[in-house]
């Protein structure tokens, strides 16, 4: 890769929540503005979001997309949400001929809208909404090798100053979110947690192990409670497919009462 990009790892929280004000996101909406606040501004942003999955990785390429609110039983309000970002077609183009090339078969789709795994997080870190953005889909068979093979082939794109976010959630058990805080749901949330905080930033790991590790995550302590299915966890396979190397950065934020954590590369 020959501009720098970098690459994040965010929890995007619950729904449309973050933007309506919810006393459970607020350390989360903070997280964003602070992580904003420090990143140079992006040419362009491409957002790998848990909210989309399809039988190949698809990209949006449409000029100015529309927004998908794929969110049910929220007030009025959130059903108004506006994010008129301009879509990135020279881009999508980019990242399809980018798979494609790595063996990966793709596809553009110029119809798709941004669903709020991509508007939600952008709108509190970019609220003026003029950074051009594509968003790629996971693949649906959610295969964590497949996601790491995904990332890998997004090294050759070729864009100064690209912001890349897999935009999923650290933990993702929509029952406990909801649940009393025992001090089991606290300890197994704790310990995945720590696992994913040493795997994707601890120096000392071998990047063939940390793959391992990533591959094999079911492996990690309470995976399969933290994740009953993976899709929230595997846009960081993305990105460190991307990155190949420790985290930059680890970012930890109280979500819904949950400890979630987010990760930065910077990649030159």
């Amino acid at each position: 890769m020959s501009t720098p990009t970098d690459v994040l790892f965010l929890s995007h929280g619950g729904g449309p929540m973050p933007l309506l004000g919810d006393p459970g996101h607020r350390e989360l909406v903070t997280r964003l503005g602070e992580i904003a606040g420090r990143l140079p501004r992006p040419s362009a942003i491409l957002v790998i979001s848990a909210h989309w999955e399809a039988p190949v990785p698809t990209i949006t390429s449409g000029a100015r997309p529309e927004l998908i609110y794929d969110y049910h039983g929220f007030p009025p309000e959130a059903y108004e949400i506006a994010y008129p970002c301009p879509g990135e077609p020279a881009l999508a183009a980019q990242v399809h001929r980018a798979l494609e090339q790595a063996g990966l078969p793709a596809r553009l789709d110029d119809r798709r809208g941004f669903d709020h795994g991509v508007f939600v997080p952008l709108k509190l870190m970019y609220p003026a909404a003029d950074i051009p953005c594509v968003q790629l889909s996971l693949v649906d068979s959610l295969d964590a090798a497949t996601h790491l093979a995904i990332g890998k082939a997004l090294q050759a794109l070729d864009v100064d100053d690209l912001l890349v976010i897999g935009s999923g959630f650290s933990f993702h058990n929509i029952s406990a979110f909801f649940a009393p805080d025992t001090p089991e749901i606290r300890a197994h949330n704790l310990a995945f947690e720590a696992w994913l905080e040493e795997t994707c930033c601890d120096g000392r790991i071998e990047e063939a192990e940390r793959a391992e590790r990533l591959t094999h995550w079911e492996r990690a302590p309470h995976a399969r409670f933290c994740h009953p299915r993976e899709e929230h966890l595997l846009p960081l396979h993305v990105c460190y497919g991307l990155a190949e190397r420790p985290s930059d950065t680890h970012i930890a934020a109280t979500v819904l009462g949950k400890t979630s954590g987010m990760f930065h590369w910077w990649v030159a």
